[in-house]
């Protein structure tokens, strides 16, 4: 009966120390799961701070590379339209020269025409007093040669100046296909200057071309018409002398 009673009470003290080693080990347990969570929290709270931080920098970096791409676009723009405004400011005062240096041409010429008008006024009334005395001291033939010189020289004064009407209309017209060359070919440099695409560009640089060779056509007309016009008199190089057809005593004739 004693031995009965001293097994059960060994019984209840093993159960016992197994409960309690149950709940040491259970407490064990949950503390490393309690600290493992604890680990994984920090860890999780760490990597999203990482993660924030890493995309914060790429936002600043995606900013700055945007800013930097506008940046360099403005700047890029505002090139183009100071290279623009320089070529137009060039071209304006070599089309300003030109349109000078037309003026002061045909004023010149202008000049040269008053002058010859006025030297064969002079000359005529020269030879009015040489005839008038011939008719005085020789009679009526010497009057009708005067009278058929005068008439020369009034059909060659004629000649002189209807030459000079149609190289002056000759000189307005060029001059008005060359400012509408240039005028084209300013626009055409706008155009170029805002130009979207390279096909585009190179559209307007093909009509850039064509109206640069339409203006130097024109320039070029202009010039030869200049060298060429109004002067009434035959080239000294080349071909035979023209033969003299005056009649004989003639004071005005071109052969003496």
């Amino acid at each position: 009966m004693a031995e009965q009673k001293e097994s059960s009470v060994l019984f209840s003290l093993k159960e016992l120390m197994n409960l309690e080693e149950d709940r040491i080990k259970e407490e064990e347990a949950d503390r490393e799961a309690r600290l493992r969570a604890e680990n994984e929290a920090k860890l999780a709270a760490e990597r999203a701070q990482r993660e924030a931080e890493e995309a914060r920098i790429r936002a600043e970096e995606d900013a700055r590379r945007t800013e930097e791409q506008r940046r360099r676009e403005e700047e890029a723009r505002v090139a183009a339209i100071q290279q623009a405004e320089v070529e137009r400011a060039r071209m304006d005062a070599e089309h300003r020269s030109r349109m000078e240096a037309m003026a002061a041409q045909q004023s010149h010429e202008t000049q040269l025409t008053a002058m010859r008008q006025d030297k064969g006024k002079k000359r005529l009334q020269l030879i009015v007093g040489i005839v008038t005395a011939v008719l005085v001291i020789g009679g009526v033939t010497t009057g009708v040669l005067w009278k058929r010189s005068s008439d020369a020289q009034d059909r060659r004064a004629a000649a002189l100046e209807a030459e000079r009407k149609r190289t002056e209309e000759e000189l307005a017209g060029l001059k008005r296909q060359f400012e509408d060359a240039a005028k084209k070919e300013e626009e055409l440099r706008k155009n170029l200057a805002s130009a979207k695409d390279e096909a585009e560009r190179a559209k307007i640089e093909a009509q850039l071309a064509a109206a640069k060779k339409e203006k130097e056509k024109a320039a070029g007309a202009m010039g030869a018409a200049r060298g060429g016009g109004g002067s009434g008199k035959p080239s000294s190089g080349g071909g035979a002398k023209a033969p003299c057809n005056c009649p004989p005593g003639d004071p005005l004739c071109s052969c003496l």
